[in-house]
Parts: C-alpha cells; structure tokens; sequence
C-alpha cells in the first residue's frame, strides 16, 4: 500500500505456489460503536439507488435497491453500500470513504453491527504464482466541509478517469413522460411544430423508447415510423434542431433479431450451454422482458454496437445518444466470452464500443447505469428515479438529485430529469415493470419546487410535457430555465432548504426549497448586498445584504443576486 495524501495505491501480489481465486480483498475493518449514531450517505452501484440515514440504521432513498430491486450479491444481514460512504457528526465533523477508479472491480461499504468493513470484489480473479494485480484506488479523508472533500474526490477521480468533454450542456424535449412507447412518427413532428411555433431555444428533439421494432433492433423502426428513419432525423434537422435517439446498448428481448440469431454474443450461462436470461440473476426489464444481457466482453457484441452507433450518426445524423437500461451491461454473474473479464471491465468494454460508433463531438448520456463503472464513459448522467407527476416523486427526486450535486460538471453532466408543467394522465411502465397511469397531483406550488429543482441541478434541461398543449405562460416559464446555468447548487443545511450557486464573482443564484406542508418564512444572508430579482416571473425583489422570503409549503423559488456597486 502507498499512500499519496488521501488516495491508497495498492497493488496484490500473489507469492503462494498454485493459482488462487480472489473473491474479494477487505480494505478496512473497524469498529464504529463510538459512532454508530452519525449521519450517513452511501451511493449505490446503481443509479437509481441511494442510501441516507444513520450509520447504525441506513435507509434507501426511493424505491429500488441494490440488493432488494436488482439482487446484487450482497452478505444477509449487512447494510451495503457502493463506491462512496460519507459520515457526518455535530460540529461540522465529516469523514468521506471512497473508491476513487472503477477500471475493474467494485467497492462496497458494508455495515456489520458495530464494524464497518470497505471491500473490493474481484469476482474470483485468478492470480498464477508471481502475478501481481493492481486494485481501485481507495480515498479516505476527513475535513469540516463535506462539499470540499466531494470535490476533492472529484478530482482524484478525474485523474484516473478524465471526464468526457462537452461543448454545451443539452436541452430539448424528450416523448417519453407525454406519450410512454406509444408514440409514432406523427407525435414527434407535431410536437416539433409546437417548439417552433414557440420558438422555444431547445436544441434536441429526443425520440425515447417505442420507436424501435424490438428491443435490441435498434436499426429497425416499429410501426408508427416510416421504413427510414434518416429522413426523420433530416426533417428535424431541417427546422433547425437535432434529432437524439433513446437506445438500451446491452440488452435484447427475446424476440429480437439479434438475439435468435447471435445468442452466443450474451452472457452465458455458468453451467449450461446457453444465454443467461436476467432474471434469473437479476430483475428481468420493465418491458418486453425477460432480457439478455449482452457481453461487452464479446469482440463480435462490440462490433455489433460501433455498427449500430456508427449508423446513427453518420447515416441518420444522430449525435445524441440516451442510453438506458446500462445496468444490465454490468451486472454481476455468468460467464462472459473472455474468461476471467469482470463484469465491470466487460461494461466498460462495450461503452468504448459505443463511444467508437457515435463518434467525436457526441453526447452520450447514462441511464439505469451503473454509476461508478461509467466513470470516463459518458458525457451526461441520469442522477434520480423516473419523473412522475406528483408531490411524492417531485421531493424524492430533488433529495435524490442534491446528493449528486458536486457530480455536475466534475464527473459528468447531471440529468435532473424532465421538466414537466402539465398534469397529464399517461400509462408508464415503471422500472420495476409494473405499468401505471402517472398520477396527476401538481398544483402550481409543486410545479414551482419542480422547476426551481431542475434548476438547482444546473444541469441538462428536457422538456417532458405534450407542447401541442402548453399554454403561454407555462411555455414562458419553460424558457425562463433555458440556457441550464451549468453551476450546480451547493447546500451548507442537511434538510436542503437552501442553495447557492455562484455564477460569477457578481452574480449568484439562492434556491429556496420549502419541504414541509404550511408556509415558511425565510431570511437568508448574502455574501454582498446584491439586486435580488425572482427568476421566474423578473420581478424585483428589493436591494440589500438580506434575503428574505415567504414560500408557500410544498413549493420553492429562485432568486437572483447580482451584486450591487457603490
């Protein structure tokens, strides 16, 4: 072990006389009694999992698991936790594990009663007498600021994976949260005809899940869309924007053209001679499933996905790519095409597949995605759980997303989500797979403390609502979010009421979030005396080194602060 400030270099040696398979190599095993009653947060290998609580008692944020909704491995009885575990005590006292590179192997926390053990799991690598293996790179440190010590794991991270580079941070609207997989060629240009006739400033036009034939024919378009999608694509480009295109690189339904004739291209089975279905390791997909999971260690699965990605961009003129369902590249168990290849490095195998189709100058966003496996290999990345119309969601979604803030930017750009105004009855297959009517609760408070979040995220900007539908107030709220501000809030509170982000030295964002019920009054000191403005509606605020504010419950506002010269 060679320790270089906070990280941990750490290469395995093997000086035994036989090969040994290593399951997994323990980094850290304490007692955590004196502590068992401090704050924590722990990300998940997934996306959509996220864990908060105590040390002695964690909780999931949301609604899928790690280990309930996605059945990783994981010891009975231990709380688990991936890539990243920050402990905070009273009196600004904050400690942050982590893994810092994510090349091959996974890193867990996990919670055993009163101790407290950092793993790697190896996946039972074989080492041959005198090989060696070099390990992620372990970072501990602790500080009174857990915002700096993020961004001080950020750039530890970027050492080892170089964030991908953006030219502007994406907007647009997105068919999905409208129209679920039931949308056809003529929803796309009518709702296009809507952007222009608003002339809103969106970039992307992103054609979501259900214009494909079958899951893993991504070549192929269903139904409700012409034999050419290139002319499509052209139409759009035409107008003025850019067509983008919703794909799930790893995944095939078993219908699908490729997978009845390439099966050998998915993971395998461990024991038998044929393709391992994902349920029965993992969850099956919540549409057209069950899925198999293609083997990014597969030369000819790689190939198969530059092709595809290539044809995209060149042929259709695509150069924005949500990618979804990611986590089925990197999960864990079966037998892939090169023996020994971790499910990690099999993952990160096919994104570089990916990354070589769609191109330089290409935006490639992450979703369902393992979140430190994609470390280097996207240009955005999916932060929260699914957007639905409702209070319930709406909160969850903004915890969820101001947990990830110090990721934006750093990492990668944060996708918030969609921003959505209208309460709109659509059938949504959820992530579990359970098809529901997205319940429509949003009053003009709750829509406020969404469009104030998706702010906050300084991030990308979509919009999900049916535009042929939008009246002219809520589109002039929709473009008062246009151009994303690309500064992510920062919160010094742990119940999130307030957040800053400093666009320039004269220039500063305040987000008041109000997560209770009733009214409350805010009084919040600014850095200087500043112009204070609401940035939705441009109304003068007053002058003065104070903010203050009353927020009606359940609702936020944006205020702007530019500094005021004497």
């Amino acid at each position: 072990m060679i320790w270089d400030g906070a990280v941990c270099h750490t290469e395995l040696f093997h000086h035994g006389e036989r090969p040994l398979a290593i399951k997994e190599v323990v980094w850290l095993n304490m007692d955590v009694s004196a502590c068992s009653q401090a704050s924590a947060y722990g990300e998940g290998y997934n996306m959509l999992s996220q864990y908060e609580g105590s040390l002695s008692k964690l909780h999931l944020i949301g609604n899928y698991g790690d280990g309930e909704h996605y059945r990783m491995p994981q010891v009975e009885g231990d709380q688990t936790v991936y890539n990243l575990l920050l402990l905070s005590e009273a009196g600004d006292r904050h400690l942050l594990l982590a893994y810092a590179s994510c090349h091959r192997f996974r890193g867990e926390f996990r919670i055993r009663g009163t101790r407290l053990e950092a793993a790697l799991c190896l996946e039972n690598q074989v080492l041959k007498p005198g090989e060696s293996c070099k390990l992620e790179l372990f970072y501990a440190q602790e500080g009174t600021d857990s915002n700096a010590l993020l961004e001080h794991l950020a750039e530890c991270i970027s050492t080892q994976h170089p964030p991908l580079p953006v030219s502007e941070i994406p907007t647009g609207w997105c068919s999905w949260y409208a129209y679920g997989p039931d949308i056809t060629e003529e929803i796309i240009l009518d709702n296009l005809d809507a952007i222009t006739r608003h002339r809103l400033p969106l970039t992307y036009i992103q054609i979501d899940d259900g214009y494909q034939a079958r899951m893993g024919d991504w070549l192929v378009p269903g139904a409700g869309f012409s034999s050419d999608m290139k002319l499509l694509c052209e139409h759009i480009r035409e107008l003025g924007y850019e067509p983008a295109i919703w794909v799930a690189p790893f995944i095939a339904e078993p219908d699908s053209a490729l997978y009845r004739e390439h099966p050998d291209w998915f993971v395998q089975h461990e024991s038998e001679d044929r393709a391992l279905s994902s349920e029965e390791i993992s969850f099956g997909g919540w549409r057209c499933g069950p899925w198999y999971m293609l083997d990014g260690s597969h030369p000819e699965a790689c190939a198969y996905l530059t092709m595809v990605f290539r044809t995209m961009r060149e042929e259709w003129g695509c150069r924005y790519f949500k990618l979804d369902a990611n986590m089925w590249g990197a999960l864990p168990g079966g037998r892939r095409y090169v023996l020994g290849s971790t499910s990690i490095e099999a993952y990160r195998s096919g994104m570089q597949a990916v990354l070589s189709g769609a191109g330089e100058g290409s935006f490639v966003l992450g979703c369902n995605a393992p979140m430190w496996p994609s470390l280097g290999l996207v240009h955005g990345m999916r932060v929260t759980d699914d957007f639905s119309r409702n209070w319930d969601s709406i909160k969850l979604l903004a915890r969820q997303l101001f947990h990830r803030n110090w990721m934006h930017g750093r990492l990668w750009i944060n996708d918030p989500d969609c921003l959505a105004f209208h309460n709109l009855e659509v059938v949504l297959p959820g992530p579990d797979g359970v098809d529901r009517v997205t319940m429509t609760e949003m009053t003009d408070e709750i829509i406020d403390f969404h469009f104030v979040y998706v702010l906050a995220s300084g991030g990308m900007m979509l919009s999900g609502d049916r535009l042929i539908d939008l009246g002219v107030d809520r589109v002039k709220q929709l473009a008062a979010s246009l151009p994303p501000s690309g500064v992510a809030a920062t919160f010094k509170d742990a119940a999130m009421t307030v957040g800053f982000a400093f666009l320039s030295d004269s220039l500063l964002r305040v987000f008041l979030f109000n997560w209770e019920d009733n009214e409350s009054d805010y009084c919040v000191p600014l850095p200087w005396p500043a112009a204070m403005s609401d940035l939705k509606t441009g109304t003068l605020l007053g002058d003065g080194g104070v903010l203050r504010a009353t927020i009606p419950g359940r609702s936020a506002r944006a205020v702007v602060c530019i500094r005021s010269v004497h």
